[in-house]
């Protein structure tokens, strides 16, 4: 059955796009969704109508995939799980955890759009996930999988250097202090 695209639907095609497909398909899922409408004289017409609107859209999708792209290739997350003693996570890390850790820094991405390979990653260590864009557009973000345990050890370390800092800098006050009373 031939039909005209009303949405984006993955694996088949854009907004206006014309495309033959099985007729359960259609019948069943296209049509009563309103995903696509059947393709005749009418139909073709309204489309053609909307091209540019359509095509204003299209350009903005891909201007938005591209700063977005730009944005997540320098991201690295940082993905804290359960985990024993020799790094062996009790799990798996999935895409629902990644999609939560980017929306923590703002980014509404969906999880089907989040290509994790969840059988590689049962330890902890730095592994890459991919994001699936507009089009052909993707992008690889770093995840840095860590342990509870070693989360914790982190945060302490972090804290003891940062109070060491502020003794330093609070002693370098106080010399400064009584080396202006010296003079």
């Amino acid at each position: 059955m031939k039909i005209i695209l009303n949405q984006d639907v993955p694996n088949l095609g854009e907004e206006g796009d014309v495309c033959v497909v099985k007729d359960g398909y259609a019948r069943n899922y296209l049509l009563p969704t309103g995903a696509a409408v059947i393709y005749n004289k009418a139909n073709l017409a309204v489309f053609k109508s909307r091209a540019a609107a359509i095509e204003k859209r299209k350009i903005a999708k891909r201007e938005a995939s591209a700063s977005l792209k730009e944005r997540l290739n320098n991201l690295a997350l940082d993905i804290i799980v359960a985990a024993g003693e020799s790094g062996k996570l009790f799990g798996s890390v999935t895409a629902m955890m990644v999609q939560d850790e980017l929306a923590k820094k703002g980014f509404e991405i969906e999880k089907k759009k989040i290509e994790v390979a969840t059988h590689s990653i049962k330890m902890t260590g730095t592994y890459t996930a991919r994001v699936h864009l507009y089009e052909n557009d993707s992008s690889v973000i770093t995840l840095n999988v860590k342990s509870e345990a070693q989360a914790k050890a982190e945060a302490k370390a972090a804290e003891a250097k940062a109070a060491e800092e502020a003794k330093a800098a609070e002693e370098a006050k106080v010399s400064e202090v009584a080396e202006a009373e010296n003079n």
